[in-house]
C-alpha cells in the first residue's frame, strides 16, 4: 500500500470510530457525564488510571479538570487524581505488592463512596486496571472503562464500559482521548450553568 493510501486509511478508521461514538455510544457517554456530575456535585473526586499511553491519557484528563479544559471557560478547579502521577508510590507499590496492585492500593486509601474511577486499557485486559476497578466496585466508587477490542475482563467491572470497537492500539487511544474530551466538555457545560 502506498503511503498516501495508508494515511487515508488511518484517517478514515479514526473518522469511522468517531461516528460510532457520536451515534451508538452516545447514551453511554451521557451516562458517564451523569456519574461524573453526581460525583463532583456531591463533593467527590474523579480518579484515572492506565498504562503507557493510557497513563498519559489519565494524566491529561485529570489535568483538564484540575486546571482548565477550555481557555474561554473560567471555572473553579475540580478534584481529579491520576493514579499514575507519583513515581515513588508506583515503584514502592510495585516493589512491595507487585505491579498488579499499583493503582488499587492508592485508590483504596484515597477513594470514597460516590467518587468515580476511569480505568483506561486499550485491550481491556490490563491486570492493574482490572484490580483497581474491582477495588472501586467494593468501595462504592463508580467505574467507567475506556476500553478497546471486545472490552476484555474490564468490561464487566464497569458501570459504564465505553468499548472502542477496534484492536488497533493507536486508533483506540485516539478514540479514548476524544471520548475523554467530549465527556469533560459536556460535564463542564453542566456544572458551570448550575
Amino acid at each position: 500500500m502506498m503511503e498516501q493510501e495508508r494515511l487515508s486509511a488511518m484517517m478514515e478508521d479514526g473518522i469511522a470510530l468517531r461516528r460510532h461514538i457520536a451515534g451508538e455510544m452516545a447514551p453511554l457517554v451521557f451516562r458517564c457525564v451523569d456519574l461524573c456530575e453526581a460525583a463532583l456535585s456531591g463533593g467527590g473526586k474523579l480518579f484515572f488510571c492506565g498504562n503507557g499511553g493510557s497513563a498519559a491519557d489519565a494524566q491529561h484528563l485529570a489535568t483538564e479538570l484540575l486546571v482548565r479544559l477550555r481557555s474561554r471557560v473560567e471555572r473553579p478547579s475540580w478534584p481529579a487524581i491520576a493514579l499514575t502521577l507519583d513515581p515513588a508510590a508506583l515503584t514502592a507499590g510495585g516493589n512491595d505488592y507487585g505491579f498488579d496492585e499499583v493503582f488499587a492500593r492508592p485508590l483504596s486509601a484515597l477513594g470514597r463512596k460516590g467518587d468515580v474511577l476511569f480505568g483506561i486499557t486499550t485491550s481491556g485486559r490490563s491486570t492493574n486496571v482490572i484490580k483497581a476497578l474491582q477495588v472501586a466496585r467494593g468501595m462504592g466508587v463508580g467505574t467507567i472503562g475506556f476500553l478497546g477490542g471486545d472490552g476484555g475482563a474490564a468490561a464487566s467491572l464497569c458501570d459504564v464500559p465505553l468499548i472502542v470497537p477496534s484492536v488497533e492500539t493507536a486508533r483506540v487511544q485516539e478514540a479514548h482521548i476524544t471520548l475523554g474530551h467530549a465527556i469533560l466538555e459536556l460535564l463542564e457545560d453542566r456544572l458551570i450553568t448550575k
